[in-house]
């Protein structure tokens, strides 16, 4: 089971816990403001931005080649970006904190 907070836009804090599915759909079933996931979690809108902190980046790792064109389309683009919708639910994403770039 992991659990993780989302910071929203408006630097609300959801806590939300999961073990199953991508952090997109985590977020969304929870209501997280700013994560629509309107391609339903195929890697082709990137309105599931996040931020992760340095240290997370490089726990969940870097975009494949996909996700890194999508972020290219995307003008908040930093280099700890990632889309949710590939990031899976599992212990290691355990605690966690992503902000919201939406």
């Amino acid at each position: 089971m992991a659990k993780v907070i989302f910071i929203t836009k408006t630097n609300d804090a959801v806590e939300v816990e999961g073990d199953s599915g991508s952090l997109m759909e985590l977020a969304s079933a929870n209501g997280v403001a700013g994560i629509d996931g309107d391609c339903g979690g195929v890697c082709s809108c990137a309105t599931c931005h996040i931020y992760l902190t340095p240290d997370d980046f490089k726990k969940v790792g870097t975009p494949d080649e996909i996700e890194g064109d999508m972020l290219e389309l995307d003008d908040n683009v930093t280099q700890y970006s990632r889309l949710c919708c590939q990031i899976e639910v599992s212990d290691n994403i355990d605690g966690m904190t992503f902000r919201v770039a939406n």
